[in-house]
């Protein structure tokens, strides 16, 4: 049963969570089973019950399910596979915002598609689900601001650097998933930011979109949260303290966040959790615990990862258990019929009290912060009458991976087309019929 204190907060607040962005998730599954065609797929329905949602282990979401679990607003994502890069992952990009812009559209009674913290508050008073549109990819944006910029106005509001692979102009996490889908970047490359990187995040800045910090390598990170002007977030990640893999913070990235004005959004996938495929909410409730101790209330959130991973802790196998997540953190006490603690839980010897106003900034202030503050960024520049970016990726950047790529798209290194392969045709042949 849920306290009374956790019921006021819900009742009165948007809770805010992230679908993991890998390749189950909510809008991947849409295109895995149903191809996109959504116009007689009721998303309303309990899919618990419905083939062949009610048979995949990385299903864990429906609006009968968020309503229950008091979902004010939600990150969705178009995540794009890392075997597209330098191929279709734009068109994919592409074909998942559609398929996210038409889902929430079609249930327009209960979403609500939001570009700005305002309209936040707007669906919030509507009591509509917010509803924010984010790319887990940077191979998404082909090394071009102009889809950078074109996602933007389509609504997107985030972007993920990278994913599972390098792009040629950020590392991702772990030298185990460059191997298995291989780097884009030369060999003389330094781990981390390219400066083509840097343009592009100054750009996400100028535009007021979220960069996102997850599944970016530790060099990424660092050289991101120096250089960029606006917080950042990190969508789906834990404690290195407490589960020591790649895709994990370490307490000393963890205190940059906090000096960048960023948020950490902790993941329920029990590998990040517990390094092994168990755990329970103590789980969650650890890394939590220990983000905030070392970060600070105000840069800790909710990443859960729904629809996204296959291994979920106890007590928290859907979008329907948030309300006991934040009843247990008011009262420790309130104890549930699950599994004792892991190991990770019992590395946390003081827990903290949490209020009321703390289990609001966990729950969404925080990151509605971070756009905020992001919003405040764009507005500043806008005033300052700072351009676009027009910089190009250099060449040398897809030596060898271009084979999918026109020479009509390629730059110089001067920002001038090539004309190396462009046949020199008389004016007449160029001329539109």
């Amino acid at each position: 049963m849920m306290s009374h204190s956790a019921a006021i907060i819900f009742n009165f607040f948007p809770l805010l969570h992230f679908m993991l962005r890998r390749h189950n998730d909510a809008a991947w599954n849409i295109r895995t089973f149903l191809r996109n065609q959504i116009l007689n797929f009721d998303f309303s329905a309990d899919l618990r019950k419905v083939e062949p949602w009610s048979r995949s282990n990385w299903s864990h979401t429906d609006l009968l399910r968020m309503r229950e679990g008091m979902v004010g607003a939600q990150l969705w994502s178009a995540f794009v596979p890392c075997r597209s890069q330098h191929m279709d992952a734009v068109q994919i990009a592409l074909e998942q915002v559609d398929l996210l812009r038409r889902l929430i559209r079609l249930h327009s009674k209960h979403l609500h598609l939001v570009s700005t913290s305002e309209e936040v508050w707007e669906a919030h008073r509507l009591g509509r689900i917010a509803s924010i549109l984010g790319i887990e990819g940077g191979h998404a944006i082909g090394n071009s601001l102009a889809i950078l910029r074109s996602f933007y106005d389509l609504g997107v509001r985030l972007l993920t650097l990278t994913h599972a692979c390098n792009t040629p102009w950020a590392d991702c996490s772990s030298a185990g998933e460059v191997k298995a889908f291989g780097s884009s970047l030369p060999e003389d490359h330094q781990p981390g930011l390219t400066e083509f990187g840097k343009v592009v995040v100054h750009e996400m800045n100028r535009l007021g979109m979220i960069v996102d910090l997850a599944h970016t390598s530790y060099a990424t990170m660092r050289e991101v949260l120096t250089v960029s002007q606006a917080p950042v977030v990190f969508s789906h990640t834990a404690s290195h303290a407490l589960c020591p893999t790649p895709r994990n913070l370490p307490d000393d990235i963890l205190k940059l966040v906090a000096k960048n004005g960023g948020v950490v959004m902790v993941s329920f996938y029990s590998h990040f959790l517990t390094c092994n495929e168990t755990s329970t909410m103590d789980d969650v409730i650890a890394h939590i615990n220990h983000i905030r101790s070392v970060a600070g209330i105000d840069h800790i959130g909710i990443g859960s990862g729904f629809d996204g991973i296959d291994r979920t802790p106890i007590g928290l196998e859907d979008v329907s258990r948030y309300p006991h997540l934040f009843a247990r953190l008011i009262n420790p006490n309130n104890t549930m019929n699950t599994a004792l603690p892991t190991s990770a839980s019992s590395s946390t010897t003081v827990l903290p009290h949490w209020d009321e106003n703390d289990v609001k900034k966990l729950a969404g202030l925080n990151f509605l912060r971070v756009l905020t503050a992001v919003e405040e960024v764009r507005s500043r520049w806008k005033e300052k009458s700072v351009l676009e970016s027009e910089e190009n990726l250099p060449e040398a950047f897809l030596e060898g991976r271009a084979q999918c790529i026109s020479s009509i798209s390629m730059l110089s290194e001067n920002g001038h087309r090539t004309n190396q392969s462009v046949p020199q045709l008389p004016d007449a042949q160029w001329a539109l019929p």
